[in-house]
C-alpha cells in the first residue's frame, strides 16, 4: 500500500477540545488567553469524557473562585458538534462529555488510512540512533537483547512518527578486547594440539571460543601451530593464585594477559592480523544473524577502525590541541574536561603514542555530527552513566551542539527461571545467549516483555510468564484479540463478504447501532488515542506507552466481545461492529509492527 500522510490532530480529542475551550477562555478572560490548557481523562467515567483543571490553576492570579470561572468559561462556550454535554463538579472541574458519534467518528478514518493510522507528517530533521554495538567477543547475552529491543522499537517508533532515522551498530573492532578474543582462541586451537599453558581466568572462556578453534583446526590444520608452551610462556609473569580476589591480583592477571597477547602477535607475526580478522567475522557474523533472527537490523555497521584507518582519530585530538583543550603530563595527553563540568580531566593519548578509547569515541561522535546528523542518540547500558558528561564536554570543546546529543540508559534485564536469577559474565562465559532465550519464549514475547518497562527500570523477565498461554501473558493478551477478530472476519467472508474490499466495505458503515453500547463507545474512544500515544513514544522516546497502550486496546475489546455479539443477523448492527472490530485489528496490527512483534490471524 503506498505511503500516505495525515494530520490526526483533528481526530484527537484532547487537540480539539482544548483549542475549542481556549476560544472560550480567550472570550471570557482575554489577559489569560496566552495560558495553555490541558485536558485529561476523569479516573470516573461517569465524570464525562476529558476535564480540565484551568479554573483551578489559574483562581490565583484572577483573584476570583474557581467555580465561577469554570462558570464564566462554560457560559462562553459555542455548541460543538462533538460535545454533548460540560457541567462543572467539585471546587471547578470543567467536565465535557461527548457525544456518541463523536467517539465512533475515528473508526472510518481507520479504515482507510488502514497500515498509516496514527503516523506522523513527515519531518525534516535527520536523526541516527545507535544501540546495541556490544563488543563482538561473544555471543549476545539477555542484557544486549534489551538494548536491542528498546533500539529498535524506539527507532520503529519514531520514524512511524515522521522522523528521518538512521539505525547504527558501532563495531569496536580496534580495542583489547579483540586482542584478548583473539588470544583465547589460538590458546584453545594450540591446545586441539597438546600444546597448552594454564588458560587465564581473564579470558574468554565460553563454549564458543573452543568452537571457533575446532573450526580453525577443520578448515586451516596446523597452520597456526607455530608455538611451544616455553614460547608463550617467555617473560609472562606468573598467575596469582585462584583465591586472591584483591585488585592487586587483578592487576597481575591483566599483565600476565598483556605479556600473552604480546608473545601471541611476536610467535603468529602477520598470522595474527589474519586470525584477528577471523574471529571478528565469526562473532560479528554471529551477532549479525542473531539480531537479524530477532527482527533488529540496522542502516550501517560502523567500523571503529575506520575510525585510526582514515586518520580521524588523530583529526579530532589535533583540532581539540587548536582549541586549547588538550595539555601533556608525563608523556600523555589529556583532554581538559574539568573546564566542561567533568568531574576530572581524562587521557586521550597515552605516553607510548597509543590513543584510549574514549579518543576513538570523541573522533566517532564527530564524525556522526559530519555526516549531517540534526539529532545524535546513543542508547548504552546503565552501567556507562558516568560516561555521559565527559562525551558532553567533548562535544562542547569542539564546538557543537550538545543539545542535538542525547544518551538514553537501558537498565540490565535480570533473568529469573523458576523464581532463581541466572548469573552472567562475558568473560566467564556463564550467561544466558539472546539465541537461547528466543529460543524458549519466541521472538514475540521477548520483545514485548524487554519493552514493557521505562528503559532506565531495571526489568525482571519471568521466563514462565512470557511462555505461559493466558491472559496474565500480555503478549498473548493482545495478540489474541488480533486474532479473534481475525476469526471473525473469516467467517464473515465465508458467509457473506466473499472477495469484496474488507476495509472499503465497511468504511461506509453506518455505525450508528454502536451509540447504544457503552463498552462500544469506550472501545471507539480508546482507539481515538492511538495517534497522541505514538507522538508521546516518540517524543519522549518511551515505546513502553505503546505495550501499554495495546493491552488497554485489547482489553477493551474483549470486554466488548463478551457483550456484543458481532455476527448477528441484523445486518446494520453486524456491520457497525465489524466496522469498529476491523478498526481495533488494523490499531493492534499497526502497534504490534512497530514493536517488532506478530500479529497472528491464528492462535
Amino acid at each position: 500500500m503506498a505511503q500516505t500522510t495525515h494530520d490526526w490532530t483533528h481526530l484527537e480529542p484532547r487537540h480539539v477540545l482544548a483549542g475549542w475551550l481556549h476560544q472560550a477562555i480567550t472570550a471570557a478572560f482575554p489577559d489569560h488567553a496566552h495560558q495553555p490548557v490541558t485536558l485529561e481523562r476523569p479516573k470516573d467515567p461517569s465524570h464525562g469524557d476529558w476535564a480540565t483543571t484551568w479554573a483551578l490553576a489559574h483562581a490565583k492570579a484572577l483573584k476570583q473562585n474557581p467555580r465561577a470561572i469554570a462558570e464564566a468559561i462554560r457560559r462562553e462556550l459555542t455548541p460543538h458538534p462533538w460535545v454533548a454535554e460540560v457541567t462543572i463538579a467539585g471546587p471547578g472541574f470543567l467536565n465535557i462529555r461527548l457525544t456518541p458519534a463523536a467517539k465512533t467518528a475515528v473508526v472510518p478514518k481507520i479504515l482507510t488510512a488502514r497500515d498509516r493510522f496514527g503516523a506522523g507528517k513527515p519531518r525534516a530533521e535527520r536523526v541516527q540512533i545507535e544501540f546495541v554495538s556490544a563488543n563482538p567477543t561473544g555471543p549476545l547475552h539477555v542484557g544486549h537483547g534489551r538494548g536491542a529491543a528498546y533500539g529498535a522499537t524506539l527507532a520503529n517508533v519514531m520514524a512511524f512518527a515522521g522522523w528521518q532515522v538512521a539505525r547504527e551498530y558501532y563495531v569496536n573492532d580496534a580495542g583489547r578486547q579483540m586482542d584478548i578474543l583473539t588470544l583465547s582462541t589460538w590458546l584453545r586451537y594450540l591446545a586441539l594440539f597438546g600444546v597448552e599453558i594454564p588458560f587465564p581466568k581473564n579470558a574468554y572462556q565460553g563454549q564458543y571460543v573452543v568452537a571457533m578453534a575446532e573450526t580453525l583446526k577443520q578448515a586451516h590444520g596446523a597452520r597456526f601451530c607455530t608455538a611451544t608452551a616455553e614460547a608463550l610462556l617467555a617473560g609472562v609473569p606468573e598467575e596469582p593464585p585462584a583465591e586472591r580476589t584483591d585488585d592487586d591480583a587483578a592487576q597481575q592477571r591483566e599483565a600476565r594477559l598483556d605479556a600473552l597477547i604480546a608473545n601471541a602477535k611476536r610467535l603468529l607475526g602477520e598470522d595474527y592480523v589474519w586470525l584477528h580478522q577471523f574471529v571478528l567475522a565469526e562473532q560479528l557474523g554471529d551477532c549479525r544473524d542473531d539480531l537479524a533472527e530477532f527482527g533488529v537490523t540496522f542502516d550501517n555497521w560502523f567500523s571503529e577502525q575506520s575510525l585510526y584507518d582514515t586518520g580521524l582519530v588523530a583529526r579530532t585530538i589535533e583540532t581539540l590541541e587548536k582549541r586549547g583543550h588538550i595539555y601533556t603530563q608525563d608523556g600523555a595527553k589529556w583532554f581538559r574536561a574539568t573546564a566542561f563540568g567533568d568531574e576530572k580531566d581524562r587521557v586521550v593519548q597515552r605516553a607510548n603514542g597509543s590513543y584510549t578509547y574514549f579518543a576513538s569515541d570523541i573522533a566517532y561522535h564527530l564524525n556522526k555530527f559530519e555526516r549531517g546528523f540534526d539529532r545524535v542518540i546513543d542508547i548504552w547500558g546503565a552501567d556507562h552513566h558516568g560516561y555521559i558528561p565527559r562525551m558532553r564536554a567533548a562535544l562542547e570543546a569542539l564546538g557543537l551542539d550538545t543539545s542535538r546529543f542525547e544518551v538514553l540508559l537501558v537498565q540490565f534485564a535480570v533473568l529469573y527461571r523458576n523464581g532463581e536469577k541466572v548469573p552472567m559474565s562475558t568473560r566467564a562465559g556463564e550467561f544466558v545467549t539472546l539465541r537461547e532465550l528466543r529460543h524458549e519464549v519466541g521472538n514475540d514475547a521477548a520483545r514485548f516483555f524487554y519493552i514493557l518497562r521505562k528503559s532506565d527500570q531495571h526489568l525482571d523477565f519471568d521466563l514462565d510468564l512470557a511462555k505461559r498461554q493466558s491472559n496474565d501473558n500480555p503478549v498473548y493478551y493482545v495478540q489474541y484479540a488480533h486474532a479473534r477478530i481475525a476469526s471473525v472476519l473469516r467467517e464473515w467472508r465465508e458467509h457473506e463478504a466473499g472477495d469484496a474490499a474488507i476495509d472499503e466495505t465497511l468504511a461506509t458503515a453506518d455505525l450508528a447501532p454502536l451509540e447504544a453500547s457503552p463498552a462500544a463507545l469506550a472501545l471507539a474512544q480508546q482507539l481515538q488515542m492511538f495517534p497522541a500515544i505514538v507522538t508521546i513514544a516518540a517524543e519522549e522516546r518511551a515505546p513502553h506507552h505503546i505495550a501499554f497502550y495495546l493491552k488497554a486496546v485489547a482489553a477493551d475489546f474483549h470486554a466488548w466481545y463478551n457483550v456484543d455479539r458481532i455476527l448477528v443477523e441484523d445486518p446494520a448492527v453486524r456491520h457497525a461492529r465489524l466496522a469498529l472490530a476491523r478498526a481495533t485489528q488494523w490499531v493492534l496490527k499497526n502497534g504490534l509492527q512497530l514493536l517488532g512483534v506478530s500479529a497472528p490471524e491464528r492462535m
